[in-house]
C-alpha cells in the first residue's frame, strides 16, 4: 500500500561511533559519559546528528575528529549497520542512527566533548559481558561492530589498521590475539602471513629486541584481501 502524507514520519538521523585501538594487548573501545538526557551520566558511545549539508560519513568523520582530537585519514572507517527500531530512542523525535567502526593505533587519552561529562577506553570484552549497561542500543551496536572486527580480520587486511605505520610479525599476531581473544601459534602466524600476497610489505629495516634476534619491519602491503583466509580458531572471545 502506498503511504499517504499523513503515514510520513520526520525522522532525525544520527552516527554512532565504535572506535577500537589496542592499549597493552586489550582490545578497547571509546565510550562517552553522557552529559544531557536521556540517559544523563550514562555511558555511551560517541555520536552526533547530520547536520546541515553533511552527508552521514560526514558527520561520522566530523565526530571522530571532534572525540579524538585527530583526522579520520589516521583511521579505517567503514559502516557497520542502520539501527531504526522504534523505541530505540526515549525522545520524542523518531531518530534513526547509522553506526560506524573507526580503527587506528596508539590513540591517545580521550577528551570529553562539549555534551560529555567525561570520554575514556573500556576493555570490549567487558561491555560485551553486560550490554544493558551502555545507553540506547549501544550495546547491539558495539556487538555487531565487533563481530565484524572479528569477522574481517579473517578474509581482509583489516588488521594491519591496528598497527602503527611500521611494525613487526609478533605485533600484528599481538592485534590477532586481542581482537580473537586466543592465543595463536607463532611460527604458523609468521608463515601465514608472509606468505599472503600483498599483505605485508619488506621495509628492509630491523628493529632491536631485548634478547633476541632483530626483528624485521613491515608496512602495510597493498592487498585488500587476504588469500589465503586467516581463519579464525575456535575458542576464544564469543561474548
Amino acid at each position: 500500500m502506498t503511504p499517504t502524507r499523513r503515514d510520513r514520519l520526520l525522522v532525525h538521523l544520527t552516527a554512532d561511533l565504535v572506535i577500537l585501538t589496542i592499549r597493552a594487548g586489550v582490545l578497547h573501545v571509546l565510550l562517552v559519559e553522557r552529559g544531557t538526557v536521556p540517559f544523563l551520566g550514562r555511558w555511551a558511545l560517541p555520536g552526533g546528528f547530520l547536520r546541515g549539508a553533511e552527508t552521514l560519513d560526514g558527520t561520522a568523520v566530523r565526530e571522530l575528529r571532534e572525540e579524538t582530537g585527530l583526522d579520520a585519514e589516521r583511521f579505517h572507517l567503514e559502516q557497520v549497520g542502520v539501527y531504526s527500531a522504534p523505541d530505540r530512542d526515549p525522545r520524542d523525535q523518531r531518530i534513526v542512527t547509522c553506526s560506524y567502526l573507526a580503527i587506528a593505533p596508539d590513540l591517545p587519552v580521550p577528551t570529553a566533548g562539549s555534551d560529555a561529562r567525561a570520554a575514556v577506553w573500556r576493555p570490549v570484552d567487558e561491555l560485551l559481558d553486560d550490554p544493558e549497561g551502555l545507553a540506547f542500543d549501544h550495546g547491539r551496536i558495539l556487538r555487531d561492530a565487533v563481530d565484524q572486527a572479528r569477522a574481517k580480520l579473517q578474509f581482509t587486511t583489516i588488521a594491519t589498521s591496528f598497527c602503527p605505520p611500521e611494525f613487526t610479525v609478533s605485533e600484528l599476531r599481538e592485534v590477532f590475539e586481542a581482537v580473537w581473544g586466543v592465543s595463536l601459534d607463532r611460527p604458523n602466524f609468521h608463515r601465514k602471513v608472509t606468505d599472503a600476497e600483498g599483505f605485508l610489505a619488506p621495509t628492509g629495516r630491523r628493529r632491536a629486541s631485548a634478547g633476541g634476534r632483530p626483528a624485521a619491519l613491515f608496512r602495510a602491503g597493498s592487498a585488500t584481501a587476504l588469500m589465503p583466509p586467516m581463519l579464525r580458531p575456535p575458542g576464544g572471545s564469543g561474548r
